[in-house]
């Protein structure tokens, strides 16, 4: 088992309480709305965007320097979740690094699926180091199902 060195940043802590309580908030569609939702500690979280159009939604995730089979995008019980790994870089002979500031490690990132979509026709892709996760508004019922994403 490798030694890892992990820094302890008291801001990025906070930052990451407030993005979690303000998911909570009624006016957010991806919030819990009390579905019993365990809360799940990860070592980073990806920065995300959820965006609304008259046909789907859309979750752009930041996945720098990850590879798409690197990324897990699952819907279970009208949950979607995005999880995965980005491993650090290892120091070759002759490298060395002076600072790391970039995160690493696993992450999962859950979202409560809207009402008026389905988990059977949502899509994903991922290029440029942005996954993409498509939800189209549709009255079907719900269902667990594991997403493939296609390369961009």
């Amino acid at each position: 088992m490798k030694n890892q060195i992990t820094r302890w940043n008291p801001l990025r802590q906070l930052e990451q309480m407030q993005n979690r309580l303000a998911s909570s908030w009624p006016f957010d569609p991806f919030a819990n709305a009390g579905k019993g939702e365990s809360v799940t500690f990860a070592e980073w979280s990806p920065r995300v965007d959820v965006i609304e159009n008259e046909k789907e939604f859309l979750i752009k995730a930041e996945l720098p320097e990850m590879k798409r089979e690197d990324v897990n995008v699952s819907v279970e019980d009208g949950v979607l979740t995005v999880s995965g790994e980005r491993k650090l870089e290892k120091e070759d002979k002759g490298k060395k690094f002076h600072r790391i500031e970039r995160e690493y490690g696993s992450f999962v990132r859950s979202f409560t699926l809207p009402s008026g979509t389905s988990g059977k026709k949502i899509t994903a892709e991922f290029k440029d180091g942005v996954l993409k996760v498509h939800l189209p508004k549709d009255k079907k019922a719900l269902s667990g199902k594991a997403i493939e994403i296609k390369a961009g």
